[in-house]
């Protein structure tokens, strides 16, 4: 027979992003199995459950209250409860509450075991078309355009593709900010993904803006700003040029050469063929990875 464990376990439990049938058959089990559900909107997270048929109790646990109530979960887990933890959608901890929560239980060694499931992030990457092995991930835009501003200039050089969230109530003044600072990246925004309405758009911010004019921007925003390579401004490139193209975002970069091929032909408005031909002597043969 087993040793009863002291103290309860803290699971971090991700939830669906917007499509309700994202849930993992294991994030179903933990839910159903622990004394305890603490959620960021207990109304948004009843949806859920009650989807499901999960009876757990719930507690509220967000941002305005989590410095306060961590305490006394924490003492709930060290008589043995077991708690879920759980945002609105996603990761908690990730752009969510529930950082101070684990914090608090590491603090005093009480076991944190994460649920993996659906996440933003990675969905939109994953349809991007661009290079993912390494990414950065840098949460919400600032609310301001000048510190937008500054922020996007830091990201000029930069040789990994950049994920942010956005609200839509600023997604228009945040794609004017775009194309004034990065105006010929291809970027990619993301609105409601996983859910009924999920749309996908690819262009220069200056086109997103003006297809985006008249409509009435709702739900969730993700957008991936791709690897940023200085452009010569040269229209009409020579092989010499475009091999210095390559050969700079390669001391930038360790992407692999196909890779970077692919990056220099869509920075800057080349056929890949014509790269790949630029880069790659003739009877060479094909790209290693």
């Amino acid at each position: 027979m087993s040793q009863e464990r002291k103290t309860g376990r803290l699971y971090i439990v991700a939830t669906p992003i917007g499509n309700l049938k994202d849930l993992t058959f294991r994030a179903c089990e933990i839910l159903r199995q622990v004394s305890l559900i603490a959620a960021e909107d207990t109304r948004r997270a009843r949806i859920l459950l009650e989807a499901y048929d999960i009876k757990t109790p719930t507690t509220s646990l967000h941002e305005h209250n989590e410095y306060k109530k961590g305490p006394h979960l924490i003492g709930l887990l060290e008589k043995g409860r077991d708690i879920a933890c759980i945002s609105n959608a996603g990761t908690p901890g990730i752009s969510d509450p529930g950082f101070l929560l684990v914090a608090m239980a590491r603090e005093r060694d009480l076991p944190v075991i994460p649920i993996p499931g659906a996440s933003a992030v990675v969905a939109v990457l994953s349809v991007s078309g661009l290079p993912a092995d390494k990414f950065i991930f840098d949460g919400f835009l600032p609310s301001t355009s000048p510190k937008r501003r500054l922020y996007l200039s830091s990201l000029k050089g930069e040789g990994r593709p950049v994920v942010v969230y956005e609200s839509p109530h600023r997604l228009r003044r945040t794609l004017k900010d775009i194309g004034e600072v990065l105006p010929q990246s291809e970027i990619i925004i993301c609105r409601e993904v996983t859910k009924i309405y999920e749309e996908f758009l690819r262009g220069r911010a200056v086109d997103l803006e003006k297809t985006l004019e008249k409509q009435r921007i709702k739900g969730e925003i993700t957008i991936v700003i791709p690897p940023q390579f200085e452009s010569s401004g040269i229209k009409k490139k020579t092989g010499d040029e475009i091999r210095a193209l390559f050969k700079e975002m390669e001391s930038r970069s360790d992407l692999s050469r196909r890779d970077l091929i692919t990056l220099v032909a869509r920075e800057h408005g080349l056929p890949r063929k014509e790269v790949y031909e630029a880069v790659i002597r003739p009877g060479q043969g094909e790209l290693s990875s």
